[in-house]
């Protein structure tokens, strides 16, 4: 199934995030119930990345944008194939991820609009996002689902881009990176380049995962 990456929740979801969560097969629920055993053990270990969050929270303003960012050419379909996020939801979700798909279009006020499709075993879950610009190019914010700062790391328009989110919700705080692609292939280079971003970030290897395919919704966000 595929699941959103934008999104980053609690143990108790609400509205989109619950409809989501309801849609999980029965074996993905007991795969995390199995998972509680485990609390303990992810506790000491978020424990120990908070040094790594507080640092990416100071160096928020130091993550690079791509220069001279063309919304214009941003825009169109774009195929999540792989991200990377210290989001504890998204590392207990991650092996039942597919890729999703998302269609970008500026709106009149030179925003992002992001409709996003995810694979879910009852079809596609179709969410909508505006991100605001800011006084950077390439630089945007969203407060609908807590506040989300997105940055256009880099891109060529054609093939790839990366994407940095940092999400504060309610003093939680998590940092995801995705890998774009205008098709369902990795760019190899992209990937070397998504794969030294990363680190930096407090981001490691075992919180990566590259997406298997789906193309269920693409279909439906196109017609």
């Amino acid at each position: 199934m595929g699941y959103p990456v934008f999104l980053c929740f609690s143990a108790t979801p609400s509205g989109d995030e619950m409809a989501l969560w309801l849609a999980l097969p029965p074996e993905a629920h007991r795969s995390l119930q199995r998972s509680e055993g485990t609390v303990v053990k992810m506790t000491a270990m978020l424990l120990s990345l908070t040094l790594a969050l507080l640092g990416a929270f100071q160096a928020r303003a130091e993550v690079p944008v791509q220069p001279d960012f063309d919304a214009a050419k941003f825009s169109g379909m774009w195929h999540v194939m792989a991200a990377v996020s210290n989001c504890p939801i998204f590392q207990k979700m991650k092996d039942l991820m597919k890729t999703s798909a998302a269609i970008v279009t500026v709106t009149p006020e030179d925003n992002l609009h992001f409709k996003i499709g995810y694979p879910l075993p009852d079809g596609c879950k179709k969410v909508e996002l505006v991100f605001e610009k800011t006084g950077q190019l390439g630089h945007y914010t969203n407060s609908q689902m807590g506040k989300q700062d997105m940055r256009v790391v880099a891109t060529d328009y054609t093939s790839y881009a990366i994407l940095h989110i940092f999400k504060d919700d309610d003093g939680k705080s998590s940092t995801t990176l995705q890998l774009y692609s205008r098709i369902q292939e990795v760019n190899p280079e992209a990937m070397k380049t998504f794969k030294e971003l990363y680190p930096p970030m407090g981001l490691t290897d075992d919180m990566l995962v590259v997406l298997p395919k789906s193309d269920e919704c693409v279909k439906a966000l196109s017609g």
